[in-house]
């Protein structure tokens, strides 16, 4: 067994959520290449040593840049807000250290651009954070479309609608200004990167982003909301099937709706992240009589399931979709070998976001270039 030092960069949300799982990945996976928790940087220094007491970590860094630079920390987790994660991914390959990188890649499609040119140009491994996908629920769906089991896909809905902005009343935030922080810059990549993994390539679209809330309230008055609140899409998949997709901050009753429905010549399927261990499958045979929906509860027998737990039904949570992350970002630095979703899969959804923008501009279709 190989050792490696982590370097986490972001000690709050998601900065937890990955230190826990590099504290327990190898546990639960018996990874040949166990992580050690070496370093984390934040917002200050007196930030990152608080978060290195809460986590474990073995040293705090005075900045990001100690941090990457550092010859103990041989892997790097970026988990800070988007407008950092070009120049630390640039600086961390250029340094010979393979990068994680949460979603979205950049701020912006330049940058995410920029990224994918410093990752492939280094060499090394990088993958990007879309863990809601690797649930071993929608692992399975993946495998029944991979085998056919609703026929020919006719038909792809899908969603992440939360409510956390719903309410006018609730204050300006870092999140109602700028449009990285919008709806489609925060929420969309998730349901967007989960749509091309079950349905392939998004050829065109259209687009309608709308802010409903114009302004919140702040200590110093009104402020303007100057991005998005919901946004929905109209697709056309490369293989010509129809597709909707629809996101929003401001869904009222919705606390984690990553939602998808596929229709099917053969039967149909349904998901649902509030219920993240059941996906439904309806199989069009038999009886009319005896014909519907069937709840698959996950177990063992679906994809990375076994690994934290023995019992069907019992269920995994948010922080497994995490480790599971950590594992997969682990299993590419040890074999060199690229493990899906890489910078590259970020940048695809970048394209489909800026597509998105510019088809909302003019109300017409647009086609999503491939870079």
């Amino acid at each position: 067994m190989t050792e490696i030092g982590i370097g986490l960069i972001g000690g709050g949300y998601m900065g937890k959520a990955h230190a826990v799982a590099y504290a327990a990945v190898a546990a639960v996976f018996n990874t040949p290449l166990r992580p050690k928790l070496e370093m984390i940087a934040a917002a200050s220094p007196q930030s990152a040593e608080a978060y290195r007491k809460a986590y474990g970590f073995a040293r705090a860094a005075q900045d990001w840049q100690d941090l990457v630079a550092d010859p103990k920390v041989g892997a790097v987790i970026i988990a800070s807000p988007q407008s950092t994660h070009r120049a630390i991914a640039e600086a961390a390959f250029a340094a010979g250290k393979p990068v994680f990188c949460e979603k979205p890649l950049g701020a912006s499609l330049g940058e995410a651009r920029a990224m994918v040119a410093a990752a492939e140009a280094s060499g090394l491994p990088n993958m990007i954070g879309f863990n809601y996908v690797r649930t071993p629920a929608t692992q399975f769906v993946r495998h029944l479309l991979a085998e056919g089991a609703i026929g020919t896909v006719t038909w792809f809905r899908g969603e992440h609608t939360e409510d956390f902005l719903a309410d006018p009343a609730l204050p300006a935030t870092w999140r109602t200004t700028g449009r990285a922080n919008g709806t489609m810059g925060d929420l969309a990549p998730h349901p967007i990167n989960c749509t091309l993994a079950l349905m392939g390539d998004i050829a065109e679209l259209s687009a309608r982003i709308e802010t409903i809330h114009h302004s919140r309230p702040s200590p110093e008055g009104p402020r303007a909301v100057d991005n998005d609140d919901h946004a929905q899409l109209m697709l056309r998949f490369a293989s010509g099937v129809m597709g909707h997709l629809y996101v929003s901050r401001t869904a009222t009753g919705r606390k984690m709706g990553y939602a998808y429905e596929i229709h099917g010549t053969k039967g149909a399927i349904r998901f649902d992240q509030e219920d993240q261990n059941a996906v439904w499958l309806y199989r069009a045979e038999g009886p009319q009589a005896t014909r519907g929906f069937t709840r698959i509860l996950t177990g063992p027998d679906h994809p990375d399931y076994a690994a934290f737990c023995q019992g069907p039904g019992h269920g995994t949570g948010y922080q497994d979709q995490i480790i599971i992350e950590a594992r997969d970002f682990l299993t590419a630095i040890a074999t060199g070998q690229p493990v899906w979703p890489t910078f590259r899969d970020g940048l695809a959804v970048a394209q489909i976001i800026d597509t998105a923008f510019r088809a909302a501009a003019d109300g017409l279709w647009h086609s999503v270039p491939k870079d």
